[in-house]
Order: C-alpha cells, then structure tokens, then sequence
C-alpha cells in the first residue's frame, strides 16, 4: 500500500511540473510577440510620418520652382511683336546730330520712336541709302554687334550713320541730299532728308569711311 502511495504522488507531482513548464514557455512566447509588434510598430510610425513631410516639402519646392520660371517667362518675353516702319516715327538727334572727330569723319543719330501704344521689338542693322540727283548709295554696315531692343510705347531708341564729308580736292564729292532709311527686318522704307552735306564718294572702298551702326548700338 505504501509503495502504491508513493508511486501515485510521485505521477502527480510530474504532472503539475509539466503543466507549471507548460505554462512558463507559454507566457514566453507572449513577451517575444509584443517586443516583436513594438518595434514593427515603432518603424511604421516614422516611415508614416516622415514619408509624407518630404513629400510635400519636394511639392512646395517644385510648384515655387515651376511658378519662378513661368513667371521669369512671362515677364522677360512680354510677347511685343517686331516693330514696323508703320508704327516708327523717325527723325535726327538734337541739333544737326554731328559729332566731329579727330579723323574728319562725322556722326549723324537717326532716332526712331515706336509711335503705336503696345510694345515692339527691333533688333539689327537699318538698310541706309544716301541719295542724290544723279544716283544712290548704299551703305555698308559696322563691325558692331546688333543687340535686341523692345521699345516701350512712346519710347525711342537710335542708330548712328558715321560719314567723311567731301572737302575741295579729296576726292569724288556726293551731293547727298536725302537719307532712305529701312528698319531692320522691313521692305518699307521713310525719306529724310540729309542734313549732311556734301560727302567723300567710296562706294567701291574696301573700308570706306562712311557707313551705318546697328539699332541700339
């Protein structure tokens, strides 16, 4: 009887050790998985909360970025058209727009004023030709640079012809008496007339000394 006694405690006590050892591993296993979802959950709050931040910090960027250029367009383009010889007032710079200089040759300022009330652009050489009662001269260009020009309504800009003037015993003398004067880029013409004087024939010169600047120049 003894011995049966001893035999059945014994079964007993092994039981409650398994189920006691059952039990520990099961409480483990709960402790892995919430310092597993904490960490999980720890990673989604900042890729959810700091994506979105960058995100819209590159929007502002590219939507400053792209407004800065439209509006850069917009305003150095202003959408003036070319000026025309209809829309051109011409005239000579004030008083009889010559300049001496140390060679002899001299400068005339033709001044052309956008008469139109929009905005136009010019930019390049006048087709200048001096006339006389016995013919026309055509004059050559300048080294110079053209350079764009937009003329606002009412406002002006000027070329400059640069001419030797004939004196007695230098030469052919041109009795120039009027100026046809040709905006860049135009076919129509306007006649001034030539307040210059007499000047030194070289229209078959390599370098003649009389001759046109660009618009603006």
């Amino acid at each position: 009887m003894r011995l049966f006694h001893a035999a059945t405690a014994l079964a007993a006590t092994s039981a409650l050790a398994l189920t006691l050892t059952a039990c520990g591993n099961g409480s483990g296993n709960d402790a892995s998985g919430d310092q597993s979802s904490t960490p999980a959950s720890s990673s989604s709050a900042t890729a959810t909360g700091g994506a979105p931040a960058e995100s819209a910090g590159a929007t502002k960027d590219a939507g400053s970025s792209t407004g800065g250029t439209s509006g850069t367009g917009s305003g150095g383009g202003t959408g003036a058209g070319r000026c025309h010889t209809a829309g051109l007032g011409f005239s000579f710079g004030s008083g009889d727009g010559k300049v001496s200089s140390s060679d002899d040759q001299q400068q005339l300022a033709v001044v052309l004023k956008n008469k139109t009330s929009a905005a136009c652009t010019i930019q390049g050489f006048p087709g200048i030709d001096l006339k006389s009662s016995g013919g026309s001269w055509s004059l050559i260009r300048s080294g110079a640079t053209p350079k764009k020009v937009t003329l606002a309504a009412g406002s002006s800009t000027t070329f400059t012809i640069t001419f030797l003037p004939w004196n007695q015993g230098s030469g052919t003398e041109f009795k120039a008496t009027s100026v046809v004067v040709t905006p860049p880029n135009e076919t129509t013409s306007t006649t001034l007339a030539w307040p210059g004087g007499s000047v030194l024939l070289q229209d078959g010169a390599t370098h003649p000394g009389t001759y046109t600047g660009p618009v603006g120049g």
